[in-house]
């Protein structure tokens, strides 16, 4: 893979996984468990496939540019933004057992 690759796979990756990684909590919060508008239910279990698409899709190419020789900016880059996007999960998890125990 070259730099250029690695650097396309960043700046690809890097939204496609940090963005549905965010998305997620509120949609199963706002739209699912809890629905603050009408059809929410609807339009969250329509929403949470292309969520879990696009977040693969951007774990992979995140994971394709972080292992890559020769080590570079992007491959530091694109292990940071996988750390991101464990703490996100990590916190995403917590909160979602947090609730579920509440309920």
């Amino acid at each position: 893979m070259t730099s250029r690759e690695r650097e396309r796979a960043f700046l690809v990756g890097a939204p496609l996984a940090i963005g549905p990684a965010l998305i997620f909590l509120p949609t199963v919060m706002f739209l699912i468990v809890f629905p603050q508008v009408a059809h929410g239910r609807m339009i969250g279990f329509f929403i949470l496939p292309f969520c879990g698409f696009a977040g693969s899709l951007g774990l992979w190419k995140l994971a394709l540019g972080a292992v890559q020789k020769p080590w570079g900016l992007f491959n530091v880059l694109s292990f940071s933004a996988l750390a991101v996007v464990l703490v996100i999960a990590g916190y995403t998890g917590l909160f979602l057992a947090l609730i579920t125990l509440r309920i």
